[in-house]
This record gives C-alpha cells, sequence and structure tokens, in this order.
C-alpha cells in the first residue's frame, strides 16, 4: 500500500514534467516498501529519474563508509538499485565536527527549500514515539539539527552495533517543525512493539513527550499499520465505544471484563448501571447483566485448569465432562522455543506440570541464539575451559580457530538443556533447530523444512508455540511463521487430526482475560522451580538485553507477568492463584 502511494505519486509527478520530493526513512520498517519500489523499477514500470530524496537522520558521529550508517543502508536498500541521480539523494552528514554540526543543519534545511519543499514524507515511529531522532521533549518548531539520542533509542540499536556501548551517541536529525512541513506524509508502523507509541500518537494528547503526535496537526496525514501495531488503540480495543458493533461471545466477554476493571468490581457483582454508565446500553438490550456477568464467568472459570495435557480417565471426578483434548493420555507435546530460554520463560510452570503426569515433552529451539551472549560472556567459560584442562595436565585447545558464534551457540545450548532439566526435560528430547534464517533475518524454505522434518518425527498431540510477538527483534514472528508454514505442509498427515496448538507469551506481553483459553496456576513452589528455570540462562543474567524502558530481567518479567494474571483472575472474582501462566489457543490453519 506504502509503495504504491510512493510509486504513483513519481510517476504523478513525472507525467506532469516536475520533479518529486520524497523524505524517506531508514529502519527495518520500510525495507518491504524499498524491495517493491525497487522490483518496480527493474520491471521497467517506476523511474527515479526526475526524484530527489531527502533522509531524515543519521547517527553521530557517523563515517559515511561505516556499515552501520544510514548513508550505506540507503545505498544497500535503494539507491544502488535505481536510477536516481546520486546528487539528488542527500542523507544528513554524521562526520562533521559537533562544531560545524549547525552550519551543516542549516545547509540542510536549505536544501529542502531549493528542491520546493518535500512532497511526500515516509515515516516510521520508535517506540518511544519519536519520528526521525526528534526524542521525546523535541519542540514543535525544531529544525535539523544535531541531537544527543535517547536511552531508548541506542538500546534500540545496540544489536546492529554489538552492544550497546558500541552505538553513536548523537544523531543528526529533520526537525519536527520540518517533517511537518511536509506536504503529505505517511507514517508507516507494523508490529505489536509499536502499539503503544501507535496508541500515543493517534489518541493522545499532542505531547512533545510523543513526537509523532505532532501529526496530528498536520493536514495531510496517514498511519498505515498492522493489527499489532493497532492493537491499543481504544477502536480497536473497545469498538463499542466507536460506533456500532457485531456482538458476539468474544466481545461481549471483553466488554464485560473491561467494565468489571473499569469498576473495580467482580463479574458476578455488575450492575446493568454499571454497563451503562460505560456506553454499553446496546449491549443489555441483548440479554440482562446478570445473565451475561453469569455467562462470562462461567466461561473465565472453564479455561482455568492444573490438567494442561488433559486428565486421564482415572483421574476424572463423577460429572466430569471430557475436553476436547482429553481423548490422548499421555500426549507427546512439542514446545517451540524462537531463543533458548523463551521456553521457560514463558511456560516453564506448565512444561514442569506437563512433565509430572507424565506426558514425554520435547522443546525445540529454533534459533541459536548467539547474538545474545556477549564477549565477556564467553571469556568467562573459555577461561573456565583452559583452567580445566590445565588442571589435568592436557594441551591447551586452540580456539582461535572456532567460529566465535558457534560458540557462543554452545553457550546458549548448555544453559537452554540446564534449564530444561529442572522442568524435568531430558537432554534426549531436546531438538536444536538453529534455523538458518536466524543470521539473515530472514524466513526461508530451508527454516521451514527443518520444522517441517520435526514435526513428522514427533507427531505431537500438543503444540506450544510462543505468540509473544512485541519480541522486538522480530525473531519470534518469524519462527512462529516458521513454524506455521510448515504446519501447512504437514496438514494432510494422519498425526494433525489429534493435534492441538496453543500460544503463550514471555517476557514482552501478556494474553489479556478475554483472550485467554487456558490458564494453568502455578504454586507458590511452581513459581520458584520456573525462577531456577530461568536462571540457568546465566548468560541473559544481570542485564537487559533488548531495547525498552523495562530494565527488569527475564526471570522477574516472568514471575511479575504471571503474578499479574492471578491478579486480575482474582480481582474479576476467580479464585486466587499465586501466578497463573496463560494460553491462547492457536487455530493454524485458518490464520
Amino acid at each position: 500500500l506504502v509503495a504504491r502511494a510512493v510509486g504513483d505519486a513519481i510517476r504523478a509527478a513525472a507525467q506532469a514534467g516536475r520533479r518529486f520530493v520524497l523524505g524517506l526513512p531508514t529502519g527495518g520498517t520500510p525495507v518491504p516498501v524499498y524491495r517493491r519500489l525497487v522490483a518496480w523499477h527493474k520491471a521497467g514500470t517506476l523511474s527515479f529519474r526526475h526524484v530527489v530524496t531527502f533522509n531524515l537522520d543519521e547517527y553521530h558521529p557517523m563515517q559515511a563508509a561505516h556499515a552501520q550508517s544510514y548513508r550505506q543502508f540507503m545505498t544497500q536498500q535503494l539507491f544502488a538499485h535505481v536510477d536516481i541521480d546520486p546528487a539528488n539523494a542527500h542523507v544528513p552528514r554524521g562526520d562533521m565536527p559537533a562544531d560545524a554540526a549547525a552550519e551543516h543543519a542549516l545547509a540542510y534545511e536549505r536544501a529542502i527549500q531549493a528542491a520546493g519543499g518535500i512532497d511526500l514524507q515516509l515515516l516510521g515511529i520508535g517506540g518511544n514515539g519519536h519520528i526521525g531522532f526528534n526524542e521525546p521533549g523535541s519542540p514543535r518548531v525544531s529544525r535539523t539539527r544535531l541531537v544527543r539520542l535517547h536511552p531508548r533509542t541506542r538500546r534500540d540499536a545496540a544489536r546492529d552495533f554489538g552492544g550497546e556501548a558500541n552505538v553513536p551517541t548523537g544523531g543528526v536529525t529533520m526537525g519536527v517543525a520540518t517533517i511537518l512541513s511536509a506536504r503529505r506524509v505517511l507514517l508507516l508502523a507494523t508490529g505489536a512493539g509499536k502499539a503503544a507509541a501507535i496508541a500515543s500518537a493517534v489518541e493522545g494528547n499532542v505531547d512533545p513527550a510523543c513526537t509523532a503526535s505532532f501529526l496530528q496537526e498536520h493536514g495531510d496525514v496517514e498511519f498505515v499499520v498492522d493489527a499489532g501495531a493497532a492493537s491499543r488503540l481504544e477502536s480497536v480495543r473497545k469498538p463499542w465505544l466507536v460506533g456500532p458493533v457485531e456482538w458476539d461471545a468474544a466481545l461481549e466477554r471483553a466488554a464485560a471484563i473491561d467494565v468489571a476493571e473499569s469498576a473495580r468490581k467482580p463479574l458476578l457483582s455488575l450492575t446493568t448501571a454499571d454497563y451503562q454508565a460505560r456506553g454499553l446500553a446496546d449491549l443489555l438490550h441483548r440479554r440482562p447483566a446478570d445473565e451475561l456477568n453469569l455467562d462470562v464467568f462461567r466461561h473465565l472459570q472453564a479455561t482455568i485448569t492444573g490438567w494442561p495435557g488433559g486428565k486421564p480417565p482415572d483421574r476424572r471426578r463423577p460429572g466430569d465432562i471430557p475436553r476436547f483434548d482429553d481423548t490422548v493420555h499421555p500426549k507427546t507435546v512439542l514446545v517451540f522455543s524462537p531463543h533458548p530460554d523463551d521456553d521457560v520463560i514463558g511456560m516453564g510452570g506448565t512444561i514442569a506440570r506437563l512433565v509430572e503426569h507424565g506426558h514425554p515433552v520435547h522443546i525445540a529451539y529454533q534459533t541459536p541464539g548467539f547474538r545474545a551472549v556477549f564477549d565477556d560472556d564467553l571469556e568467562r567459560h573459555l577461561s573456565f575451559v583452559r583452567s580445566a584442562v590445565a588442571m589435568a595436565g592436557l594441551p591447551a585447545p586452540d580456539m582461535s580457530k572456532v567460529d566465535v558464534r558457534r560458540l557462543k551457540a554452545l553457550v546458549r545450548r548448555t544453559e537452554a538443556t540446564a534449564g530444561a532439566a529442572v522442568c524435568g526435560v531430558p537432554a534426549e528430547r531436546l531438538h536444536f533447530i538453529d534455523c538458518p534464517g536466524y543470521e539473515a533475518n530472514k524466513l526461508g524454505d530451508a527454516d521451514i523444512a527443518l520444522h517441517v522434518d520435526l514435526l513428522r518425527r514427533v507427531r505431537p498431540h500438543q503444540i506450544y508455540a510462543a505468540g509473544d510477538l512485541l519480541d522486538p527483534n522480530g525473531t519470534h514472528r518469524r519462527c512462529l511463521e516458521a513454524l506455521h508454514q510448515a504446519l501447512l505442509i504437514c496438514r494432510a498427515d494422519d498425526w494433525v487430526k489429534t493435534c492441538t496448538a496453543w500460544l503463550h507469551r514471555g517476557a514482552w506481553d501478556e494474553f489479556a482475560p478475554n483472550e485467554i483459553d487456558r490458564a494453568v496456576p502455578l504454586s507458590p513452589p511452581d513459581v520458584l522451580r520456573k525462577r531456577q528455570a530461568v536462571l540457568r540462562h546465566q548468560s541473559q543474567k544481570d542485564r537487559v538485553m533488548f531495547p525498552g524502558e523495562d530494565t527488569r530481567e527475564f526471570w522477574q518479567r516472568a514471575e511479575d507477568r504471571n503474578r499479574a494474571t492471578a491478579d486480575r483472575l482474582d480481582a474479576l472474582g476467580l479464585a486466587r492463584y499465586a501466578a497463573v501462566e496463560s494460553f491462547a489457543r492457536w487455530h493454524w490453519e485458518n490464520a
């Protein structure tokens, strides 16, 4: 959609005999747009001969030839593949001294004006709501200038620079006023990781704390977002406040739970007045509040089970109604873990429960995870090896010929084995897929084939996968897509007929009560065992490995998340538990 808007605008300008001035962003979000534009150019349907581009920003200090410079990014993603005049492709300089930045910024503004102003400005958005490098607090009147990068922005970039310490501290960026002077603006955002920023920019007040919110003052701006990025908009979360809706059971549950939580009442205590006060009189035309309350309460109650693999016949009580997945016992369970610790972070308590109930549990680690092992952690392991070898009187091994990435992957593999053992899963049931697409950040046929092979060897009755798509590096999304494609290939296999699939969430997000299809309660000892499993991943401890304002370690995030789910269910009037791991049924065949 965005590429089509850009292409159509360029062609229209060419037909009118004038040049087209395009503002461009960097980052992962616009890459598919650039690929589409390049494809059209190579097909002979789009020319950049009459296009002038101005990029939003550049790191400072940063040499133009540096692999992580935005000049290199644009050359690799677009400029080198189309017929744009190099003199018309402008990127702010990051290599000038700080005391020369003001003069360069003024020259950049003048170049934009001399080109006739920006016709179409493409934007991404940062997790903290920034556009360009206009960090929180940037004024509405700001123009191109040298800025100091926000800590979160630097953490976001840490993976590309081999650690936060290597990320430049500053940047040269178009200002807010420069962006707003564009005739038309298209902001593109994908993924649940951008949901909070999108909600603030679109529905919040115009506030320098979220510089994207200034776009509300623009006369021709469009936000193009996917379902994940839109997930926190009120029109998505509470569509009944926006206009008429088609009520179904799922939407009724969402509305009733929202009323209960906003009124701070248990579900069974809600009154007609509580619904009416929150714009839901239309819902009560369908049936009385008491009946709705009871239906929603019973639905939530039925999701809670200490038997995630189903009850065996000899443990069912008189009157128990077998669930849809109680027909096979024990079940072969296959847990997919994108990184080597997502299994225990997301569902360590449930894994241990499944093992206790006699279900053979297999865990598939989809990527090697070597990016998250820092050099000093690897050196600590190598120092131990050298000391142990010396104590044994053996010659020291020459590690210089071993790929550092393989060594770091080995660190993650040994930690994953230890963490799984805490949950009772033996090493022979661990499968390290090590998808080759991890290094390229791109899904490929080889990744899918590895998943197909494992599925057909294990033939699971239950599949668990990480549905936590807030993961800022996109690994979870790619791994889930690889599994999805593999399942589609296997859909005619006989084992698929008795297999159910479930999504869990990990360090980044949690299901809302109305999204939960299965809730597994954890006792205090269960919580402690899960913590011990997560802490076996020592290379991930004592560091904030990934971006965001949340500085808690992974074990803390997991415990707080599980406790918060238990607290929400308790507040709705259900039983009180120490913690709860939650799951949503994954109907992958219809996804």
